[in-house]
């Protein structure tokens, strides 16, 4: 497999859009309560999914088969749109998006988990060193490198609500990967990329509704500032990373595989320490940086059988 410059082009955006998904969600503290935040972002590309993939909405046939799949598709979108985005939008109120890049790229550690204890896949040598190695990155971050005195450090809450958001995301994974029945083929419609997207936003939709709602009642004094650079943020989070990085990352793991994308998708923090200092004056720190290198080489390991077949 030969990385053209248009597969890196399509390898590449997908992580920077999702390392701008962190840094404006870091932003957007103070002006948006973040349960709310998450809804306003998936009502605007669901607005943008409805022209992109209307064709699973259009017929009464199509109609009756997403009806026929209403639990798989719930439990999807609470995983996905419902969850995953608004744990990480809380967790940017007391994080920041370098430390929530890091600990999402942590991911192939919280799949193996899941792999194991839901679906009986158990990981092998290559995967159990990969996972240590990408373990020990985590606690770098937790940590701030002190990592000796783990015991008697006190963790950020958005640290340990980005933990529960990768968990998450290894479940909603598996759920893709290892579908229902019904959402397999051949059972599962033939559906394009759009109108999967657009289905799962539907019944994502209903949780983060719920969710803000709940937030609005909890905490009726956080209100919307609203501004043009609120409008513009929530516009970039609908189009980017909930739209053209979902498309990017579909049309490039197909071509490359995923082994290579893995490599990839671990630019995400590396990105977000770059937008992080321009913008936000968080300065990566060496902890960043020792980090980073232990999650990449855990990435490195556990797919390195994979990439050499």
């Amino acid at each position: 497999m030969t990385l053209t410059p248009r597969l890196v082009v399509l390898m590449t955006l997908p992580p920077l859009l999702w390392a701008g998904n962190a840094v404006v969600g870091r932003l957007a503290v103070g002006h948006v309560p973040p349960l709310l935040l998450n809804a306003l972002r998936w009502m605007l590309a669901l607005a943008i999914l409805l022209v992109l993939g209307r064709r699973a909405l259009t017929t009464p046939a199509a109609r009756r088969e997403l009806a026929a799949r209403w639990r798989e598709l719930t439990l999807l979108g609470l995983l996905g749109v419902g969850t995953y985005n608004a744990l990480q939008y809380l967790a940017l109120h007391t994080s920041t998006p370098i430390n929530v890049t890091l600990i999402a790229a942590s991911s192939p550690l919280w799949m193996l988990a899941v792999g194991a204890l839901f679906y009986r896949v158990r990981p092998g040598p290559r995967e159990l060193w990969g996972a240590l190695l990408s373990l020990a990155g985590v606690v770098v971050v937790l940590t701030h490198g002190n990592v000796v005195q783990v015991a008697a450090v006190r963790f950020v809450p958005g640290d340990l609500l980005m933990l529960l958001a990768a968990a998450t995301w290894a479940l909603y994974s598996w759920m893709l990967a290892r579908p229902p029945a019904r959402l397999a083929p051949p059972l599962r419609p033939a559906w394009n990329w759009a109108e999967f997207l657009l289905v799962q936003a539907i019944f994502g939709l209903f949780w983060a509704g719920t969710f803000a709602g709940v937030e609005a009642a909890l905490t009726p004094h956080e209100t919307v500032a609203w501004s043009p650079g609120l409008l513009v943020a929530l516009a970039y989070l609908a189009i980017g990373p909930s739209v053209i990085a979902y498309r990017c990352w579909g049309l490039g793991v197909a071509a490359a595989g995923p082994a290579v994308a893995a490599f990839f998708a671990n630019l995400t923090p590396l990105f977000a320490a770059l937008m992080s200092a321009a913008l936000l004056g968080e300065v990566p720190r060496l902890h960043h940086a020792i980090a980073f290198a232990l999650i990449v080489g855990g990435i490195a390991v556990s797919s390195g059988r994979r990439a050499m077949a």
